[in-house]
């Protein structure tokens, strides 16, 4: 009997010990698993910061592109108010300088106005044509 008390004590140590090896792998392995994802979790948080990083970075630039962009139309908008203003006065005085000539030497005005009236039927007919 005492035999068999010392192959059942051997058997639970040896058993004790095969469990205690086993659960030391699970462990060893759980805490691997823990480092690769403790690595993995730092490496999104660096790329999650490099990403905004570049978001800010880039509305940052189109911001910048924007006002430049803004500030160039009004600069468009101011010449071409200038040039509407300059068309109006160049008008004005066109009018007037027609009027000064149809008072003044009126069988001239009477020429220029056939000569701009024979431009313009030369002009429709080489567009009817397809002339430049």
């Amino acid at each position: 009997m005492t035999q068999t008390y010392i192959i059942a004590g051997i058997s639970l140590l040896v058993g004790f010990v095969f469990a205690w090896i086993l659960h030391l792998l699970g462990i060893t392995k759980l805490r691997k698993e823990l480092r690769s994802t403790k690595g993995y979790l730092e490496s999104e948080k660096l790329m999650k910061e490099t990403l905004k990083k570049e978001n800010a970075s880039m509305h940052q630039h189109r911001q910048v592109g924007e006002g430049e962009l803004i500030k160039k139309l009004q600069e468009a908008q101011v010449l071409i108010r200038r040039m509407d203003e300059d068309i109006l006065l160049m008008q004005k005085s066109n009018e007037e300088t027609e009027r000064q000539l149809a008072n003044s030497q009126p069988e001239l005005h009477e020429l220029k106005l056939k000569m701009i009236e024979a431009q313009n039927a030369i002009a429709r007919y080489k567009s009817q044509l397809g002339i430049k």
